[in-house]
């Protein structure tokens, strides 16, 4: 990747060989990207630099990514607050990953943003917070953290450009984080992509196993979540909007577990004349809807998610939150609202 920048990559690699205790995070709910490059980055950090790393993430990642973080110190903030603490309160360095701002990191965003260390953020999301982070590697014409992350890591002095030096918990983390990301190679693609998984590949990293465990060990409960929401809630407007509302009631019925429904809101676009995917989830208990945006090219999941949402991503890729009483007054009222929005920003 000949855009990433050498002095910074060096300047990363003293602060690495200055630091004796280190914590990475990243964004709430993780996802696989978020998990993976943490993961994979606490795995070289421990491994091949011999430092005293943790991931410590807001709130628990899903049974789906699990395998990721197999035998890996991960901790999570919501679950394990004292521990976490501790490592926080000792760590020389804290890197945050996969998210623009502390302010992603909710419960954590006030203990990292008070720690007076050295601080690093490797993202790929528009806006980062430049001014919280002393060294900043933001590309968001990248798959994914995962993949900005490997570059990185190869311009490591102990690495020199090897993929085969990562330890393998380290490839296996990367290969997994950059293909959630991508939706398997489906979007947010590059040529950087292919040379990363070539090269994850040749070093020996088992990408049909990482397959198998992403698309292949799913609960009934999802296979029959995708059949009720595809076969009965899927609402298609006149502008080629797909709209899915899964409220709190159902969430329930279903026994859905926390990512159970990822990558749902690509399928609709699977059908010709749609052309954006809204897909709303209610969550009780902290009581409003979490939002997932997905388009084709020509429309702007990014600008919709900002201008009705209270979110961002990327062009194709975004997600936000839709709240009550504050948007909307009861959460009855959330599908003709976002039809309202849909109408609005799609006529424009």
């Amino acid at each position: 990747m000949d855009s990433l920048d050498l002095h910074t990559c060096a300047e990363f690699d003293r602060w690495i060989d200055d630091a004796g205790t280190i914590t990475l995070t990243a964004h709430t709910f993780p996802d696989g990207d978020a998990l993976g490059s943490t993961v994979a980055l606490c795995s070289y950090l421990r491994d091949c630099r011999g430092k005293n790393a943790a991931v410590i993430l807001p709130n628990p990642y899903s049974d789906d990514i699990a395998f990721i973080a197999e035998d890996a110190p991960v901790l999570s903030y919501s679950q394990s607050r004292e521990e976490a603490d501790r490592h926080i309160g000792r760590s020389d360095l804290i890197i945050c990953m996969d998210c623009n701002a502390f302010n992603r990191t909710e419960g954590l965003q006030d203990i990292l943003s008070a720690a007076k260390v050295r601080k690093v953020l490797i993202d790929h999301h528009l806006g980062p917070d430049r001014d919280a982070f002393g060294l900043v590697f933001s590309t968001p014409d990248i798959s994914s953290t995962c993949e900005h992350l490997f570059w990185i890591l190869l311009r490591m002095h102990d690495m020199a450009g090897d993929a085969a030096r990562l330890p393998e918990k380290a490839r296996t983390a990367l290969l997994a984080g950059m293909t959630t990301d991508t939706n398997n190679f489906a979007n947010s693609v590059f040529p950087s992509t292919f040379e990363m998984a070539s090269a994850l590949l040749a070093a020996g990293t088992d990408r049909e196993a990482v397959l198998s465990k992403l698309y292949n060990s799913y609960r009934e409960n999802r296979i029959r979540l995708i059949g009720y929401l595809l076969g009965e809630k899927l609402r298609i407007t006149e502008h080629g909007a797909a709209v899915m509302i899964l409220n709190a009631e159902e969430y329930r019925r279903f026994q859905l577990r926390e990512g159970e429904s990822e990558g749902i809101v690509n399928m609709p676009l699977a059908i010709r004349r749609v052309r954006l995917c809204i897909f709303l989830k209610e969550y009780a208990q902290d009581g409003n809807f979490h939002i997932s945006i997905r388009s084709k090219r020509g429309t702007s999941a990014a600008s919709f998610a900002r201008e009705y949402f209270h979110g961002g991503g990327h062009e194709l890729a975004a997600g936000g939150r839709l709240y009550y009483p504050q948007d909307i007054a009861a959460p009855e009222d959330a599908e003709a609202y976002v039809l309202s929005c849909l109408d609005r920003f799609l006529q424009a």
